[in-house]
């Protein structure tokens, strides 16, 4: 894979490398993603608004951007495209007309163990030659990257 493809581009790396190696990792994970997911139909983030309804059911539309930590507009989009998809449906709350509830179609639930093995093999792929100790402290060194830029998100700021 060449540096442009791989996004190993400089600017950046000198003033701040840590950063910029978060920023790489993010990005072939993402494409790495994106690979395995057509797979079953679903697009990079898609199967995250999935894998929260399938474990939590039936949700309003306005919990799921906050559990996602995302924009309303964002959810919105990619909730009716999951509905065009036949992967959700929408409904309007019976007890508060200003909601939308989403709700996994049983169609939905014939991809969920695809996905979840897909994930699976992306976190294969992501620590291949790591040990358990290194996995652990991995997730700890990020957990506290991402508590010292989260104490920092200005109330309602959302990605």
């Amino acid at each position: 894979m060449s540096e442009v493809a791989a996004g190993r581009g400089s600017a950046g790396v000198g003033r701040a490398p840590l950063g910029a190696m978060v920023v790489r990792v993010a990005r072939l994970h993402r494409v790495l993603a994106g690979q395995l997911l057509r797979e079953v139909g679903l697009h990079v983030g898609q199967e995250l608004v999935m894998l929260e309804l399938w474990e939590r059911g039936t949700l309003r539309q306005v919990d799921l951007a906050e559990i996602l930590g995302a924009d309303a507009a964002t959810v919105t989009r990619t909730v009716r495209r999951l509905e065009r998809a036949g992967f959700v449906r929408r409904a309007p709350s019976p007890t508060d007309r200003r909601s939308v509830l989403v709700e996994p179609t049983v169609a939905s639930l014939g991809v969920r163990r695809r996905v979840e093995e897909l994930w699976d093999v992306l976190e294969s792929w992501l620590t291949e030659d790591l040990g358990e100790d290194e996995k652990a402290e991995g997730v700890r060194f990020l957990e506290r990257l991402e508590e010292h830029l989260a104490r920092r998100v200005e109330p309602g700021g959302t990605c």
